[in-house]
């Protein structure tokens, strides 16, 4: 017994002897060293080959990025040639039907002067038609036969003047043009339009003077009206650079 618990004591000693521990891990380093020689490079291909992956990915999506960035734009311009479009046919159907209506009305004037049932103001409504579009020896027939057949009041009657004033204007008759306006606020003051209207002219005219006269008037009526003021202005400061210095009209 004594020599069965000493050998059992020797082999506990023995078996947690340094040295033989030693041993055993000298004979594992070998292994551990093939091991990093076998595996070393298989690590280092998985590690190029994901940040290969990676870098795809990266790529994949900034591409996709600039689609998206690309649609947009496309979208942008389709969306801005459509409200181009959608104004335009707007504006070419209101005009067609405005020009519908112009031609309608013109008709049934028509059929009422040749009739002789047509008045005063059917003349003038006739005339303003003709303005309208662009007929202006037809507008200034039909405006001064309503004005010889005018029996209504006089500042209605500045209208018709005013009109007509339009009219030979348009027409390239800007003395004849000038005198209906004249005309139109002696028998309104007050009405604006026609003093800038007259303004206009007058400055067409190369008389600078009687146009600035002439805004000024229609500012005095409505002070804060948005053709007369700047018109005014500007042509304070004309007066002002060409005072002294005659001034060649321009007649017609």
């Amino acid at each position: 017994m004594a020599k069965e618990s000493l050998f059992l004591k020797e082999f506990e000693t023995g078996s947690r002897n340094p040295l033989i521990y030693d041993d055993i891990e000298d004979e594992r380093r070998p292994l551990k060293w093939v091991s990093s020689l076998l595996f070393g490079p298989t690590l280092w291909v998985i590690s190029a080959q994901v940040a290969h992956a990676s870098d795809t990915l990266k790529t994949n999506e900034i591409f996709e990025i600039g689609e998206l960035f690309d649609l947009g734009i496309q979208l942008l311009y389709l969306i801005l040639l459509l409200g181009l479009l959608g104004a335009g046919t707007y504006f070419v159907i209101r005009q067609v039907l405005v020009r519908r209506e112009l031609d309608l009305s013109a008709k049934e004037l028509q059929e009422q002067v040749r009739s002789g049932d047509a008045s005063a103001t059917g003349l003038f409504e006739l005339g303003a038609v003709m303005l309208r579009r662009k007929f202006y020896p037809a507008a200034t027939k039909y405006l001064l036969q309503a004005i010889e057949k005018w029996d209504g009041d006089d500042q209605d009657l500045a209208q018709v003047y005013n009109a007509l004033g339009v009219s030979y204007i348009r027409d390239g008759k800007l003395d004849k043009g000038i005198t209906q306006f004249e005309t139109a606020v002696k028998l309104q003051p007050g009405y604006v339009t026609a003093w800038n209207n007259l303004g206009d002219a007058y400055e067409k005219k190369k008389d600078l003077k009687s146009a600035l006269n002439a805004f000024e008037e229609a500012l005095l009526f409505d002070p804060n009206n948005k053709v007369a003021r700047p018109r005014r202005d500007a042509l304070k400061d004309r007066v002002q650079m060409y005072k002294g210095v005659p001034v060649k009209s321009k007649e017609r």
